[in-house]
């Protein structure tokens, strides 16, 4: 329960700071202005397709049959094809298939052809990335690079709190190249989590700090496995996707210093445990998660290079400095960056409106 509740804040921020970005970006290119086709409504839908989720179910009930995680998606992916034939819209097998002649023409036409068609095109990039990150695991496995890394990079840091949470968000992110995410935080946990609780970082954020980083080497390039699997279904370009995908969650990578660099960065965890919920300054943690919102609104207002409007390049780098100034959680800090946001915020209300062109 206690880590569930330290995640909170942090979740949301994350998810405030996509939010933000992909908002911008809708903005910026005028997507408001863009027409969709009306569709049938979401109950409509269900209605007619609840079939769908059966596969999805049927997964976690093969898992608590005793299946291992392979075998329960091999009969998952079963269940949707016995499934699909409930309506003949969906059918990924023709009802007509052994009606009259033409059989193979009817075969090369079905539906679950063309779907083994382009699943097996579409895993190409996935495979490429995966043999890739297996090379890796191999040699981070056997040379025990991991650990010898880590121990490294952390003494470079030379006793400075900051350069150790630097270093160990490059570790992680280093390790979690090559492991999932589960194995880089045991690794990265046993050498560099002491580092920063000897240097003055609290002892329940620093497991925090390396975990929110395991999970960020999910979309961060080379080996981002989440985006290649989003561009493989999608079919867009694997690695624009990556760098994309890199660039929305980049006001997110700041979420973990806020909370290890210094002890009023606290609130963002609700303090680590329940037992200081019910003494817990609420005060605190209500300022602490409202500059890091406007901190984390700054760098996603620099990164995209649009506030109000399209910045100018001093106000998109005042922007990037003021998001960085209330990442650090001190009162100073705090007010140098709300009082440039405000000042960059001022200035484009009163500058002429531009035509909003990409």
């Amino acid at each position: 329960l206690d880590v569930l509740l330290m995640a909170v804040i942090p979740t949301i921020l994350f998810y405030f700071a996509l939010f933000l970005m992909v908002e911008i970006d809708a903005r910026k290119y005028g997507m408001h202005e863009a027409v969709f086709e009306k569709v049938e409504s979401v109950w409509s839908l269900t209605r007619k397709y609840w079939f769908h989720f059966l596969s999805l179910i049927s997964i976690v009930a093969f898992m608590l049959l005793g299946f291992s995680p392979v075998m329960s998606v091999f009969y998952a992916t079963l269940t949707s094809l016995v499934t699909s034939m409930l309506r003949r819209d969906t059918a990924l097998v023709p009802w007509n298939l052994f009606s009259g002649g033409g059989f193979w023409k009817r075969v090369a036409s079905a539906p679950l052809v063309k779907a083994l068609e382009g699943g097996s095109i579409g895993v190409l990039n996935v495979a490429a990335t995966c043999a890739g990150a297996g090379i890796i695991v191999g040699v981070v496995t056997l040379t025990g690079l991991g650990l010898k890394f880590s121990s490294i990079v952390v003494d470079y840091a030379g006793g400075s709190l900051l350069l150790t949470a630097i270093f160990t968000a490059l570790v992680v992110w280093i390790v979690g190249l090559a492991v999932p995410v589960t194995a880089s935080y045991i690794i990265c946990a046993v050498v560099a989590a002491p580092a920063l609780t000897k240097l003055g970082g609290p002892e329940f954020a620093a497991p925090m700090f390396i975990y929110y980083y395991g999970v960020l080497t999910e979309v961060t390039p080379p080996t981002a496995l989440s985006p290649f699997a989003a561009a493989a279904i999608t079919g867009g370009e694997p690695y624009r996707t990556t760098l994309q995908c890199w660039k929305y969650c980049m006001p997110a990578f700041l979420v973990p210093f806020m909370f290890v660099l210094d002890t009023d960065g606290l609130g963002l965890l609700l303090m680590g445990s329940t037992k200081a919920l019910a003494t817990a300054n609420w005060w605190a943690i209500l300022e602490v998660s409202i500059t890091a919102a406007i901190g984390i609104a700054a760098l996603a207002a620099g990164f995209q290079g649009w506030a109000l409007r399209r910045t100018h390049p001093v106000e998109r780098w005042l922007l990037i400095a003021a998001g960085f100034a209330l990442a650090y959680p001190s009162w100073v800090s705090d007010l140098a960056g709300i009082v440039v946001v405000i000042g960059v915020l001022a200035v484009q209300l009163l500058r002429r409106p531009q035509p909003q062109t990409a």
